[in-house]
């Protein structure tokens, strides 16, 4: 059992600078952020790669929010795909010492079935797992569980498709708590996860302010749900663990959940 903990972006001036400055803090992951567009050339991934040699920070990936694998036009789907395509390129290029997981919010019901949604959103990744396939990239598709109602991505939905599409998946605990407004069952939620069978179970964490249409803004650490909760559920089910801490502000919080854990007896 190893738990990881570390920020959504950089502690540093840059991501390069934020291997060293994460290891300097005592964490062990990072999640880049491509979520309002993908800056980062080839060149500088394979700069952050090399880098981390150094460093050994479990690295993953924020694709861009701008996706939707079940749109009604064409050419957002295919866009959409190439967001994440490209996003895969520059991980693989990034990943070391470990495979990298690519965290993307998969798409939306809009006029849809949730069973159609499903459908074309598992086809899509099932697509683009062969090019990763034929590539030999050293990456992991992630689709993350959504925070509003009308996005597609319930723990059930992303569990299913991890497995039929065999992918990963990326669990927001937040999201679920808005989604449920305000009820969660964390040992109910690592029950499920386990089907997914997973060395690595990759989460996002903060608290989280929230209406019935579900999530409304990311808060820190001082309001709910309660993380220490959270950090005994994953101490009693003995599993392996990325802890990404989303809050505004994002590394900080990290070393409160550390602080959390470490209390508990847990040895980083």
């Amino acid at each position: 059992m190893q738990i990881l903990l570390g920020p959504a972006g950089t502690p540093g001036k840059n991501t390069l600078d934020g291997l060293s400055a994460t290891k300097k803090l005592g964490l062990q992951a990072m999640e880049v952020q491509f979520t309002h567009g993908i800056a980062m050339g080839l060149e500088l991934a394979k700069k952050i790669g090399e880098e981390n040699k150094k460093y050994e920070v479990a690295l993953s990936i924020h694709a861009p929010y701008f996706i939707n694998l079940a749109s009604e036009d064409k050419k957002k789907i295919e866009a959409s795909k190439k967001r994440i395509i490209d996003s895969c390129e520059r991980g693989h290029l990034m990943s070391s010492n470990n495979i990298v997981k690519i965290v993307f919010h998969a798409g939306y019901y809009g006029k849809r079935s949730k069973e159609e949604t499903y459908e074309m959103i598992k086809d899509a990744i099932e697509e683009m797992q062969k090019i990763i396939k034929e590539r030999k990239w050293r990456v992991s598709l992630a689709p993350e569980t959504s925070g509003k109602h009308s996005a597609f991505g319930t723990l059930d939905e992303i569990i299913n498709i991890a497995k039929e599409a065999k992918c990963s998946l990326c669990t927001d605990i937040a999201h679920l708590y808005a989604k449920g407004m305000g009820r969660i069952d964390y040992d109910d939620i690592i029950k499920k996860l386990k089907k997914a069978r997973e060395k690595n179970y990759h989460f996002h964490f903060s608290n989280i302010k929230y209406s019935e249409k579900g999530e409304l803004s990311h808060l820190v650490l001082d309001h709910n749900p309660d993380f220490s909760v959270f950090a005994e559920s994953i101490l009693r089910s003995k599993i392996g663990c990325t802890i990404i801490s989303e809050s505004p502000i994002t590394w900080k919080d990290s070393l409160k959940m550390k602080g959390i854990l470490e209390k508990r007896e847990y040895k980083f």
